[in-house]
This record gives structure tokens, sequence and C-alpha cells, in this order.
């Protein structure tokens, strides 16, 4: 038995999962643990990593050693995504990561992330035809499912932090800027020629604004185990409607809706606001969550190596 540890660096989290790999090829996720970081906070245009949020995510990065550093037959991976894919200043944080953690960060391309969370998502769900969207905090994974196989996939560098921040959807959403929001994310997902061939399929939803909208559905429903939500489907009406509960209120209100985190309720409009571009552009009639995503790809894959 192995023990391997997957360090995963996102643009609005850091988690950490430690899974026990059998000899017969299956393994067993024994602990999992999240950081809030916010690592692409103020990129802005120039794509730079800011001091303040480099300081944030590693510091996240130094807490999660003591969960396994201590464990035997120990494989630890370390990735990172869109933030660090983007910046300019990469090389420097890389650096940094290394020097304060030992972790060597492997940069995931775009496709390679997209790629993962097909992995992960289609060999648990087992569903054979559908749109895979990934929500991250500064890009967008999307992966068009033909038969149980990635006939498509494709990142595109928006997620709910920069679009939170550029279109100023944070706080009490204006008409003006929300439209301009739109406008962007159709004229950009309008150029994605494959998109055409999703068309009425069901949307597969992984990241954390998507996770988000399932919890405060499945508080509003009261059922219980809020956070089981990999299978649970929403139909397209109950999204919006969702949507547009959270397009009301300004953000000190929406803070206190039950299954939204606080820290989140700052970025979870410019989180929702792809799927909802999506849902409407392909005439989608329902959505399915996932649990599984970028990590479980790499352990697939690593356990298909091995």
């Amino acid at each position: 038995m192995q023990n391997l540890a997957i360090v995963d660096l996102g643009s609005n989290s850091v988690r950490m999962a430690v899974n026990e790999l059998h000899d017969d090829g299956t393994y067993r996720e024994v602990n999992r643990v999240k950081a809030d970081s916010r690592l692409s906070e103020g990129m802005g245009p120039e794509k730079i990593l800011q001091p303040k949020a480099m300081d944030r995510t590693i510091a996240a990065l130094k807490s999660f050693r003591p969960y396994y550093e201590q464990l035997p037959h120990l494989i630890v991976r370390g990735i990172a995504t869109a933030a660090v894919r983007q910046a300019r200043n990469r090389d420097e944080f890389l650096k940094r990561v290394a020097d304060a953690t030992n972790i060597e960060l492997e940069v995931l391309s775009g496709d390679q992330e997209a790629y993962y969370d097909y992995l992960g998502a289609v060999n648990r769900l087992k569903i054979k035809d559908c749109l895979l969207l990934d929500t991250g905090g500064a890009s967008c994974e999307l992966v068009h499912v033909k038969d149980g196989r990635d006939a498509n996939l494709i990142s595109v560098p928006f997620g709910a932090v920069n679009l939170s921040e550029q279109f100023r959807l944070d706080d009490r959403v204006t008409a003006v800027d929300l439209f301009s929001a739109q406008v962007f994310l159709r004229e950009r997902l309008q150029d994605i020629w494959w998109l055409n061939d999703a068309k009425h399929l069901p949307l597969v939803l992984l990241g954390g604004a998507n996770r988000t909208l399932a919890r405060m559905n499945r508080q509003q429903q009261k059922i219980l185990h809020v956070e089981n939500i990999h299978g649970y489907r929403l139909t397209t009406g109950q999204v919006m409607k969702t949507f547009e509960r959270l397009l009301r209120v300004p953000l000190h209100e929406r803070k206190r809706i039950s299954g939204l985190e606080s820290e989140r309720a700052d970025i979870i409009i410019g989180g929702m606001l792809p799927l909802v571009t999506l849902l409407q552009m392909l005439d989608s009639d329902r959505v399915i969550f996932s649990e599984s995503g970028v990590r479980e790809g790499i352990i697939s894959e690593y356990l298909s190596q091995r």
C-alpha cells in the first residue's frame, strides 16, 4: 500500500487530499483539508500574483504538512492551475513554494486540467453524453463528453474571481455590469465551435462555485448531508431561480444565505455566470454535480500507469 498526498493549488482555494492506494488498484480517501487563499486576487490584466495572496497561499500549504509528512510509503504530488499558469511572476512564486514546503508544484496546462476533470468525473458518474464545466477562480474548463469519451476540451481564462473583479459583481450588481459580463461571456463562448455539438445535453458541474450552488439548494430543500453532492441534480429552472435570488440582495445579505460560505459570497455571482450563460446558449434542461475532478483523475492515471 502507498499513501498519495495531492496538494491542489487553485485560484481561490488550496486543497490537500490523502488517499491510500491499494495493491488491487482501488483507493480510499483518508483525509481532506481545504483553505481559502484566493491566490488570483488582484492579478488584474497584468497577471501578476500579489504579495499578500502569495503569502496566504504559502501559509496554507505549510499548514497541510502535519497531515501527511509522517505517513509511510508517501508520495506527494503538488499541482497548480489557472492563477499560477497565467501569472507572469510564476517562477518566483514556484521557487518560494519549493523553498518553504519542499513541494515542487507541477503547473497543469489548461488542456491537462480539463482532461483530468474528465477522467475523474466520468469514471465516477458513468455518464455517456454531457458537457462538463469546471468553474474555478481564474478559469473554466469545458469538456464535451460523447459516448463516454472526451470528444473536445478547452480551458478559458475567466472564472469566479476575475469575472467578479472585472465586472464589479461582488456587491450590489447593476444591470449595466451584469449585461457587460454576459456579453463578454457569450462572445468568448460562441468562439468555441464544438459547443454546438453539446446542445440539449446535461451539464456536469465541478469547481467551488458549482459546489456552492449545490449546497445552497440542498439546504433550501432541507436535505440531510448537505456536503454529499455527488450525483445531485437540479433543473435549469432551479439554477436560474437561485441566481436571481443572489442578484436581488447586496453582499451583506448574501453572506447570510444558508449553504453559501461567507468568504465566497462576493464571487458567487461571477462564479455562476458561466453556467447560467451556457444553460441559455445550449438550451440544457438540467445539471448534475460531481465531487470527483482533477485529483481523482490524477489518481486514476497514476493507478493505470502503476
